[in-house]
């Protein structure tokens, strides 16, 4: 085990109707917040009117600004930003999932920059030395930034997207009511589930040994999704399942699960460059990468993928040689995936080798990516072969 600091910021406000407390929370940090959200869907479900209306009666003052899309953007973020220097403006609610909540982080960063964005501290060009607090009011089990120090951003200056992590964009807190999950589409609630696996993914495949813990600590909220993610969508208004994988996605990015591990994350960039080229969901491009990902790496370190195919996917170990087992592990996990309705291969969304030199190279913007084993751009073209 590794020698590790844990610390979460986070307040967690968990369960029914806990969305009518946002105002009070925002009151805590301004009287004056910028309300951050995606295309519109909080407005078709009500659910902005009823932000907005505990912010009133908080005495807030509400500013806003939609547009937070999947990748979200660098210069919406700058647009923020200078809307909350505007008007002086103290704090940022993101009402959605990570791009939202994404966007907000990166808003807060750049409105207490005098640079020309936050991009300069992905670049290491600068660091940041304050950022406004942001608040998160969550719809969508999936990302993990409700409580994460990452805001993951996408440069509309040649479409690279990277993600950044620092201590001063953890949430100060964060609503997280199932409820507001019954109306998700099945699609992204599909796309949610693979990515709070993959999450967990990226810390459980570790050259780390003796994290017995962490391990079972991962399995358990693995196996937790892939029970109740088929029943989420099987009855959308089931609020159990849906309180299940909510409160596992906040735990797969917490960064709970990576104490005394050294996690991997290079199937992540892979999926980012995936999902910026085609507009697939980030779920999705994991669920088509991490198979391929893991059949290229396996015989690195055996042990932990066979422990990840018994203990995650019940693959009965007896009769069996080790290879045997991973392999069976890995075809169990496209297999969930796939009764997910999500897609395993590139052409599953139309793609062949058409794009692969282009997203390989980018995946190698700040050199080589991956640390369960190091991925030069020939490794990552090898992945996406893999992955047609």
């Amino acid at each position: 085990m590794e020698n590790f600091i844990f610390e979460n910021p986070t307040k967690i406000i968990f369960g029914r109707e806990t969305h009518k407390q946002v105002g009070k929370e925002v009151k805590k940090t301004s009287d004056r917040v910028l309300l951050h959200y995606g295309m519109g869907s909080i407005k078709k479900s009500g659910l902005y009117g009823q932000v907005v209306g505990s912010l009133k009666q908080a005495d807030v003052k509400v500013y806003e600004l939609g547009g937070a899309q999947t990748n979200p953007r660098l210069s919406l973020t700058i647009e923020g930003a200078r809307i909350c220097r505007e008007n002086s403006i103290g704090s940022i609610l993101a009402v959605g999932g990570g791009s939202a909540i994404d966007s907000a982080k990166a808003i807060a960063l750049n409105a207490c920059y005098e640079g020309e964005s936050m991009w300069d501290f992905v670049t290491k060009k600068a660091k940041p030395s304050g950022a406004l607090p942001v608040g998160v009011v969550l719809t969508i089990p999936a990302a993990g930034s409700e409580s994460s120090d990452v805001a993951v951003i996408t440069n509309d200056e040649g479409m690279q997207k990277w993600g950044y992590h620092h201590e001063l964009i953890y949430p100060r807190f964060a609503v997280i009511n199932p409820e507001l999950t019954f109306t998700l589409p099945a699609d992204q609630l599909a796309s949610g589930a693979a990515d709070i696996i993959a999450h967990v993914m990226e810390r459980y495949f570790t050259r780390v040994k003796n994290v017995d813990l962490t391990d079972r600590l991962c399995e358990a909220v693995m196996k937790t999704v892939i029970n109740n993610a088929p029943l989420a969508l099987k009855d959308p208004g089931d609020y159990d399942p849906r309180a299940e994988l909510m409160w596992a996605s906040t735990i797969a990015h917490n960064n709970l699960l990576n104490t005394g591990r050294i996690g991997d994350w290079g199937t992540h960039k892979l999926a980012h460059e995936l999902s910026t080229y085609s507009g697939v969901p980030h779920g999705a491009a994991l669920a088509i990468l991490f198979p391929a990902w893991m059949k290229y790496v396996y015989k690195e370190d055996m042990d932990i993928f066979q422990k990840f195919a018994v203990r995650v996917f019940d693959v009965y170990p007896e009769g069996k040689d080790m290879e045997s087992i991973v392999l069976e592990g890995i075809d169990k996990l496209m297999h969930f995936s796939n009764s997910l309705g999500l897609p395993t291969h590139l052409t599953d969304i139309g793609m062949g080798s058409e794009a692969i030199e282009e997203m390989a190279e980018k995946t190698q913007l700040f050199g080589t990516i991956g640390r369960f084993m190091e991925l030069d751009k020939q490794d990552v073209v090898r992945i996406f072969e893999l992955a047609i």
